[in-house]
């Protein structure tokens, strides 16, 4: 094996996913690896995540709910409203296709049980029902973004 073809076998393996190529002929023997990339390591600065973010959400075919209740609103009277979460990681809806009605949108009525947006999950597109009956407040994620797990979809205010 000349220079050459031992040139080309190290551009095809830096061009290619290959690890490590191995050639044996005779009483000649080659090995080329892949020079492995190295291993960024991020530092933030602010509050360290919680490791439970991080792990695999238990699925719960309702998202589930948390009351935020502010000190007061421009009224006076305390807002409370409840927030609908995301049971899980994927990408957000709000229909069920791109010629299809919105689910729910601002100023809605909605029961417990009714189906708000969908959520799809590594190709499965997964119903997001309402714990809760009120009204629709607010829609706080994009149609078609990407959301995560315990992320805030909708405001409600209970009725």
């Amino acid at each position: 094996m000349d220079i050459k073809q031992i040139q080309e076998l190290v551009k095809l393996v830096s061009k290619t996913n290959i690890g490590e190529l191995k050639i044996e002929k005779d009483d000649f023997k080659i090995t080329i690896k892949q020079k492995a990339d190295p291993v960024q390591n991020v530092i933030s600065q602010g509050q360290p995540q919680p490791l439970q973010n991080f792990l695999p959400p238990t699925f719960s075919p309702s998202a589930p709910l948390t009351e935020n209740v502010s000190e007061k609103s421009d009224s006076g009277k305390p807002d409370t409203t409840i927030t609908i979460k995301s049971p899980m990681i994927g990408t957000f809806y709000r229909q069920a296709g791109p010629e299809k009605p919105v689910f729910v949108s601002i100023g809605d009525e909605i029961e417990t049980g009714d189906v708000v947006c969908i959520i799809e999950a590594m190709k499965l597109f997964n119903e997001i029902e309402s714990e809760v009956s009120g009204k629709i407040v607010k829609v706080l994620v994009e149609d078609a973004s990407p959301v995560e797990f315990d992320q805030p979809l909708f405001l409600v205010e209970p009725s």
